[in-house]
């Protein structure tokens, strides 16, 4: 469905990003619409005269709003890669994969964790991301709220055989299927466009983007990311957020 193609960019073809902390707040701050257009039109020109990396997303987050996030950035040609692995989405054919190593059982254990974890906590200010089907992210305004909740869920993971990984953003558990991951997302990604893994750069905030950076040739973070994940950057952005990734941007252009 996918074309693929290569720049006359000396070192990258793609440039990975993730979303929350990247493009956009974690938390409900407006979009910043003159950055997102810096980015638009840097994927236009991109399209145009083929001299720098497309920006495609790598992100958590669920198809609807990954597929605007996309189209705001006008990244038409390249898939994205949703719910930390589960999709890959086409823009420009209007096509949603899901990883078809996710059988109906996966899916049944995902639903069935789901209401435990409503029925369990939703009396602790705890509701459910909506929009994603093959994972669940817990969610609370006060991170601080999920550090008794998670050790919680990975127990009763345990003790109900559900194939889940625990992990944590900032204000998110995220609940995912042990055999899929943003690395299996991006495997998928390469193999469907023909891209490789040594012309690739990436975006990311927080430790689940170690996979992008495992994945990719170079990696950048902007100045709010982890700290513990700044270890693992070849450049840290000095501002915050999509400020930071338009440095990054202009980084890699120099």
């Amino acid at each position: 469905m996918t074309d693929a193609f290569t720049t006359s960019h000396p070192r990258f073809d793609v440039i990975l990003s993730d979303v929350d902390g990247c493009l956009v707040s974690e938390h409900t701050d407006a979009l910043d619409l003159p950055r997102l257009a810096k980015l638009a039109d840097h994927n236009r020109l991109a399209r145009k005269h083929a001299d720098r990396p497309h920006i495609t997303l790598c992100t958590g987050r669920p198809q609807p709003f990954a597929e605007c996030m996309t189209r705001l950035i006008d990244n038409l040609d390249l898939p994205i890669i949703c719910e930390n692995g589960v999709y890959l989405f086409y823009p420009r054919d209007h096509v949603y994969v899901m990883d078809p190593a996710i059988t109906s059982t996966h899916l049944d254990a995902i639903a069935e964790a789901q209401h435990w974890i409503i029925a369990t906590f939703k009396d602790a200010g705890i509701v459910i991301q909506p929009g994603k089907e093959a994972s669940i992210s817990p969610y609370h305004a006060d991170p601080h709220a999920l550090d008794p909740i998670m050790p919680r869920i990975r127990e009763e993971a345990e003790k109900r055989n559900w194939p889940l990984r625990i992990s944590r953003s900032w204000n998110y558990i995220n609940c995912d299927l042990l055999h899929i991951s943003k690395t299996t997302g991006i495997q998928r990604f390469f193999d469907a466009t023909s891209l490789t893994h040594d012309r690739a750069a990436g975006i990311g905030d927080t430790l689940g983007d170690l996979a992008i950076r495992q994945a990719v040739a170079w990696f950048a973070c902007p100045a709010n990311a982890d700290p513990k994940l700044k270890e693992h950057a070849d450049f840290t952005a000095p501002s915050q957020v999509i400020a930071g990734t338009i440095e990054i941007l202009d980084h890699i252009a120099h």
